[in-house]
């Protein structure tokens, strides 16, 4: 019997067993693995790459095997990236970090890469294992995130955050060249109107195509931003003549004025723009945006599409607004706001046909307040809807009392602002306020100049035949003044035409003047249509007007504006004792 120990043999099977699995574990990983690996030799040399290399490069084995890696070099990395690389290796066995290499077609892509050199038990490096994965996805992801994080996510424009790095840039442009910058606040006017009459969809799509045109007449070197709403700023850096801000402000608003047709709706806008120069009117990017928004509120002081450049009166000018808008809420709450009546009077036996309800303000330390100077801060903040909503509600418990006392057939005639009348409440307002005083609606009637209901004529033939349908009269105020249709007008539920007294004014002396009323009266009188002249004032404008058929008559001649108590004295009969 001869025996024989195989204890050893066997622990070395085992442990061949073992490496075996290992190398088929490897060998399956590295053939399954969906990141690209190659090995190299100590020389740099590819001996293997798996298949998803291939994918990923579009390079077979056969094609990279023999090569180095530097088949698959972008360009993008000079020597000294590599170097640095390789020494890091060197040092510490391994590097890992991105790259941009290039695929068989030649796309130049970005990847994480890891390079780790496998040593021998003497530590000699045999061999180098290279790992990437293709980060293109997550390269645009990011590149999404830092855009969305510096622009406007409707314009693609540059947003605050990175508007406020270009003005940072340009300021530091100037103080070296010792030069200008400039800052342009660009506000749409009346651009809430288009929001309310045709959707906020429209006005976003007016924005994007404006955000379109005003890069285009722009240099590389200045940045269109939006800040949000309808507000958009405008950065000129290194600016030598100061005159040609002027030159890009008007370009600004003939750009802005061109149409833009959007679903067979064709809008026209305006824009007021305020201009602050650096260093004359701020030295830091806060600054010189407040100085331009206020220079763009002094440029719709003036009557809109217009630009101005800050002045320091002007800041005392937006205090002094800022003021008023507080007090104005203060007034609506604490019930400062009172109601004075002109007489519509015949002008023949004079004898008042109507009035006109004219909201006036007792400021507790400016006195009475006339309304051209708050009815604008109250369009543009919105305390006209509530502000105009209490009107109609006195004007028509004003109108039942008179009537109780015996004046039937007097009518109340009540403006409304834009706002009111794009308000979807209206309806249901005007209403409460008739059923509240028991006025009926006969005895209302309604002002509008042509400028809001020409904003969008469908919606306003549509609303005015609803209100027509309750009983209700309308006029349109300031007759000649806006821009109307004739193919609307006569759509138009309308009771009677207003002349504008800015054609009354000077009647009697002016041709052109006379002309227009004259055209105005024939052409109610062709529609069947009423016809009323304000701003009367003296007895050779009373005359020519009912000379040639206007008999119905508002102004001074007859009366101002009076507290309803002063009126009832009159007994509305004039000439009055």
């Amino acid at each position: 019997c001869i025996l024989s120990d195989i204890t050893e043999r066997l622990l070395m099977e085992q442990e061949q067993k073992e490496i075996d699995e290992q190398l088929k574990l490897a060998a399956t990983v590295f053939s399954a693995s969906s990141e690209g690996i190659l090995i190299t030799d100590a020389d740099h040399r590819i001996i293997s790459v798996n298949p998803a290399l291939e994918e990923i490069t579009g390079y077979s084995a056969a094609e990279v095997v023999g090569q180095t890696p530097a088949i698959f070099k972008s360009g993008r990395h000079d020597k000294d990236h590599y170097l640095e690389m390789w020494n890091h290796i060197e040092a510490h066995g391994f590097w890992r970090g991105e790259i941009w290499n290039r695929r068989k077609n030649g796309e130049i892509f970005p990847e994480w890469l890891t390079i780790t050199a496998v040593c021998d038990h003497s530590g000699a490096v045999k061999q180098y294992i290279g790992s990437f994965f293709d980060i293109s996805e997550r390269k645009k992801q990011q590149e999404h995130i830092e855009f969305l994080a510096h622009h406007d996510s409707l314009t693609g424009l540059p947003n605050r955050v990175l508007l406020d790095d270009r003005i940072r840039q340009a300021i530091a442009k100037s103080r070296r060249n010792q030069d200008h910058s400039a800052i342009l606040f660009v506000d749409l006017d009346r651009f809430k109107l288009i929001n309310d009459t045709l959707g906020h969809d429209f006005g976003d799509r007016l924005l994007a195509c404006l955000a379109q045109r005003l890069p285009e007449m722009l240099r590389e070197t200045e940045t269109v931003s939006r800040l949000g709403g309808d507000e958009f700023v405008i950065v000129i850096p290194n600016l030598r003549k100061i005159n040609r801000v002027a030159a890009i402000a008007q370009k600004i608003i003939d750009t802005i004025a061109l149409p833009i047709v959007i679903d067979n709706h064709t809008l026209h806008v305006t824009p007021s723009i305020g201009i602050s120069i650096f260093p004359d009117d701020g030295e830091d990017p806060p600054t010189l945006l407040r100085n331009a928004d206020t220079a763009m509120y002094h440029a719709k002081d003036l009557g809109r599409n217009n630009y101005q450049f800050f002045t320091r009166e002007m800041n005392l000018t937006v205090q002094e607004r800022m003021t008023l808008e507080n007090d104005l809420r203060d007034g609506l709450e604490k019930g400062e706001f009172v109601l004075h009546y002109q007489p519509q009077v015949h002008g023949i036996n004079g004898q008042t046909t109507g009035v006109e309800a004219l909201i006036r303000w007792h400021h507790p330390t400016r006195g009475l307040i006339v309304p051209d100077q708050f009815i604008p801060v109250a369009e543009e903040t919105g305390l006209i809807v509530p502000i105009g909503e209490w009107v109609l509600r006195e004007a028509c418990q004003q109108a039942r009392r008179w009537r109780d006392a015996g004046y039937s057939d007097l009518t109340m005639c009540v403006n409304l602002s834009a706002r009111q009348f794009q308000s979807e409440a209206l309806s249901e307002h005007i209403e409460k306020a008739l059923s509240d005083s028991g006025l009926p609606p006969h005895s209302l009637e309604l002002e509008l100049t042509e400028s809001i209901l020409m904003v969008n004529p469908g919606n306003a033939v549509e609303l005015l035949n609803r209100l027509a349908t309750l009983g209700i009269r309308m006029a349109i105020d300031d007759f000649g003044t806006g821009y109307s249709s004739l193919s609307y007008l006569k759509l138009f539920p309308v009771h009677r035409l207003k002349i504008d007294q800015t054609f009354v004014r000077d009647l009697t002396v002016d041709t052109n003047d006379a002309a227009i009323v004259e055209a105005v009266i024939a052409m109610a009188r062709s529609l069947k249509l009423e016809v009323i002249a304000e701003g009367v004032e003296t007895e050779a404008q009373l005359q020519y007007l009912i000379q040639h058929g206007c008999t119905e008559i508002q102004g001074y001649y007859f009366s101002k504006p009076r507290p309803a108590s002063e009126l009832d004295a009159c007994h509305f009969k004039f000439p009055c004792s």
